[in-house]
This record gives structure tokens, sequence and C-alpha cells, in this order.
């Protein structure tokens, strides 16, 4: 099972502030940049959809509602408040 968490403040009102894209080990930047070169779109208007699937992702999460990325996995608020990624095919032990 892979299972990452972390603490991101999902009570933050601006996603922006505590730097949810660098945590993990990439830039904000370098993201918006490889979606760029895939999809046809400026860095500008990746950098934009970035920040929107984030924001997504955290609204569901101060919902208390998972936040799915298919494909990929879902996100997740433990009881105990922290974050946590469960990668798809794996199952969360706890």
């Amino acid at each position: 099972m892979q299972l990452l968490t972390g603490s991101i403040p999902l009570a933050s009102t601006e996603f922006r502030d505590f730097g949810c894209y660098n945590e993990f080990g990439m830039k904000k930047s370098e993201l918006a940049k490889g979606l760029a070169l895939e999809s046809g779109l400026t860095e500008a208007e990746a950098a934009d959809r970035l920040d929107r699937v984030v924001n997504e992702i955290i609204t569901k999460l101060r919902k208390g509602q998972p936040a799915p990325l298919p494909g990929l996995g879902k996100f997740t608020q433990g009881a105990d408040g922290k974050l946590a990624f469960v990668r798809e095919g794996t199952k969360r032990r706890g």
C-alpha cells in the first residue's frame, strides 16, 4: 500500500498561501510548464487550471468529502485532520 500523508491547512481561505505545490516536491511553475507542453495551453492557462483543480480538492476536503483524481487515487482527510492520498488500486489501512 502506498499512502502519502501531509498536513495542509484546509481552513485556509487561500490555498496558494501554504505552498501545497512544493510541499510534495514540485513547484507550481514546473507543473504548469509540463501541463502547457503536453496540452498546448500557455503556461498561464495551465497554472490557472492547476489552481482550479487544487481549489476543488480543498473545497471537497473542507466538506468532509474525498477528492478523487481519476486514474491516480484520492485525497481524504482523516479523523485527526491529516491529509492522506491513497493511490488507486490500494486500500487504506486503519
